[in-house]
């Protein structure tokens, strides 16, 4: 990594609850990784060419080695479509991570459209010029074998305008539901039925479209507990003068857009959202809210005089009692700087215990932002499945300190075309430890610690236990 001279950093100042941030650029790619075969090392699926993505196989004898499957071999060849967000899910919970895929519009160069935003110069066409397509489940048979599961599923829709893919349990039954956020066509809420098919309950659980009835542009997403109901609530990012989605899980099946009468609508009402995601930058307890900005037009002001074609980001601190403030500007200037920004997504890449934010802009740099912490506690937290899946995607992390209690989902997908790394951070305030620390795998297998202690990494074993764990600074 690049080194960032002493000049650069802002120091938190004392009683200040904002973490600044420190920007280094970066060029690095988009991917999707997850043990999709219960080798050594983990797989990813690639971006590829506009007719398909790509299925590599890393191998444990080193990082730089890979080699890409082809969809021949993967069983994944289908139609040609325009892909987009991703996530891997374990949908029927047989100890194999299955891939969902959104595509977008039937498109390609040869029937693009001409439009026109001032009669002059090629915009882009509104996604209502193109005939939609329908999002892809592939079921993993193992031995790196997919078959297509789309139509068996229920999740066939050629009307889907897809980008963002979120993996959530909305009526906290133990299996997982599917969230797709559709381009100016009704979101899509897929509840896992339990028998290798889904029912689609977006309409009737209340986030299909607006207050008003009309379907937004959504493109990223994400879904957490930021409230501490005991329910994932969910975050959709949508177009300039649409402002994002918040809607909140009311734990009977219903959600509520609580956007509209909170700072987090106001903010973004005439900013145009892609990548999004909870995360506790603080470490405070509380999942806040990051989204990266930018539109799609680069001369958007000359006929919306309030939008522009760079937007800052926004970063939304959780106040912990269902509302948020805006905090961007009080993180950093590069941080607040106007990008035109599309995937996001979060790690911790210095091992300081404090989550690290990446944006990806259109035709340009990446930017990374080194969070340079507080005086709040956290604890991390990384699972190695056995009979459930290798990476325990799917997995409940629950952790209790007094009186305070948390919940995080191990997953993949969510944002925008992004994927934030497979450990799960617990921001603990003042507290250094954790009193338990209870792991709900994919498989009903239950595993608990006690008594542990803040400041490190724990690697936790299906029906094992703890079998390493590293404290924040060690290489």
């Amino acid at each position: 990594m690049r080194k960032v001279e002493a000049a650069q950093y802002h120091r938190l100042l004392r009683g200040d609850p904002v973490a600044p941030c420190v920007d280094q650029p970066r060029d690095l790619p988009e991917l999707g990784l997850a043990d999709v075969d219960r080798a050594v090392g983990p797989d990813c699926n690639a971006p590829g060419p506009i007719d398909g993505c790509e299925l590599r196989h890393l191998h444990p004898r080193g990082r730089t080695q890979s080699s890409v499957i082809s969809r021949d071999q993967a069983g994944l060849w289908g139609p040609n479509e325009f892909s987009t967000g991703a996530a891997w899910v374990d949908y029927d919970r047989d100890g194999k991570l299955d891939l969902v895929v959104a595509n977008y519009v039937q498109w390609s160069e040869q029937t693009d459209l001409y439009c026109t935003l001032d009669g002059s110069h090629k915009s882009y066409c509104t996604p209502e010029s193109y005939k939609g397509t329908s999002a892809r489940l592939w079921h993993n048979l193992g031995n790196g074998k997919f078959e297509d599961a789309t139509q068996k599923a229920g999740l066939y829709d050629p009307t889907s305008k897809g980008l963002g893919v979120a993996i959530l349990d909305y009526n906290n039954d133990g299996w997982p539901d599917i969230l797709i956020a559709n381009d100016t066509q009704s979101n899509k809420l897929y509840l896992n039925k339990k028998n290798g098919a889904f029912e689609e309950r977006a309409v009737s659980a209340g986030i299909a479209f607006s207050e008003d009835g009309i379907a937004r542009a959504g493109m990223g997403v994400d879904a957490a507990d930021y409230d501490r109901s005991g329910s994932a609530s969910l975050v959709i990012t949508n177009f300039s003068n649409q402002m994002l989605s918040l809607y909140h899980n009311e734990g009977n099946g219903l959600f509520v857009d609580e956007a509209p009468r909170s700072e987090v609508g106001r903010a973004t009402l005439v900013t145009l959202g892609f990548g999004c995601f909870f995360f506790d930058y603080d470490n405070d307890g509380w999942q806040d809210i990051f989204v990266a900005d930018g539109h799609i037009e680069d001369q958007i002001e000359t006929v919306q005089k309030r939008v522009s074609y760079a937007e800052p980001p926004h970063l939304f601190r959780n106040l912990g009692n269902g509302k948020f403030e805006e905090v961007t500007t009080k993180v950093g200037s590069a941080f607040a700087a106007p990008k035109v920004a599309r995937g996001a997504a979060y790690a911790d890449i210095n091992n300081d215990g404090a989550l690290d934010v990446l944006m990806m802009t259109n035709g340009g740099a990446a930017h990374l932002y080194l969070n340079q912490g507080g005086t709040n506690q956290s604890l991390r937290i990384k699972l190695v499945g056995t009979k459930s899946n290798r990476d325990g995607i799917g997995a409940v992390v629950r952790v209790s300190a007094g009186a305070d209690k948390q919940w995080l989902t191990m997953k993949t997908g969510s944002s925008y075309l992004s994927q934030s790394e497979l450990v799960l951070t617990f921001g603990m305030g003042s507290k250094t430890k954790a009193d338990t620390v209870e792991i709900d795998w994919p498989n009903g297998q239950v595993d608990k610690l006690s008594n542990v202690a803040t400041g490190q990494t724990v690697t936790i074993q299906e029906a094992k236990g703890q079998i390493a764990a590293r404290p924040y600074g060690k290489k």
